[in-house]
């Protein structure tokens, strides 16, 4: 659920080329703050696809070695950053199995973002590479996806109903996105993505 001071409605736009610039500010601030406990942060989530159509918000993964809720909370607490409290902001079941995870939503007035703080060996973590380099390898997926998107985003603005339609039709594409890991030997590297 969104804080008071960020929009409950969702709005698609066209993808914007100042996207990456702005996931590296964000991603200097986090590397920053939490130093060597991060593993890797990478831009995830649709602003990470050149092409396809997003909500403006930057989507950050910090893979970390484990995750330590009072650490981490304080850690990004330090730069303004506010863990969202619910439930599915703290665990989320992936390839079958429940993992661990905190999602921050950034200082009040600071550029829209959520950052996912994830174990680095996670099926969770593998998730969210797996989105990104599908949608940037195949270009009918990417295609389909955004057009998906936008049409859902007019027809269902509200954000809790727009993202539970949008889960399941996420587990169809990314039944496309095993099949191409598979093909192309894909496998999630440790570093920097």
């Amino acid at each position: 659920m969104p804080f008071p001071d960020e929009p409950n409605q969702v709005a698609v736009v066209e993808y914007r080329p100042e996207w990456p610039a702005e996931f590296e500010r964000l991603a200097g601030q986090l590397r920053a703050a939490l130093g060597d406990v991060a593993v890797a942060v990478d831009h995830v989530g649709s602003t990470s696809v050149p092409g396809l159509p997003a909500k403006d918000c930057i989507d950050v993964q910090v893979r970390m070695t484990s995750i330590a809720e009072t650490r981490d909370v304080k850690l990004l607490a330090a730069i303004g950053f506010r863990c969202r409290p619910e439930p599915w902001n703290h665990h989320e079941v992936s390839a079958g199995q429940r993992c661990r995870k905190l999602v921050f939503a950034p200082p009040i007035g600071a550029r829209r973002s959520n950052v996912h703080l994830r174990e680095s060996v996670g099926p969770n973590a593998r998730f969210a590479l797996l989105f990104r380099d599908y949608l940037r390898a195949d270009e009918t997926a990417r295609e389909g996806w955004g057009a998906f998107k936008q049409r859902l985003a007019l027809s269902v603005p509200d954000l809790l109903e727009n993202g539970q339609i949008k889960a399941p039709a996420t587990q169809v594409l990314m039944a496309g996105a095993e099949r191409w890991a598979a093909e192309t030997g894909w496998q999630v590297r440790f570093q920097q993505e």
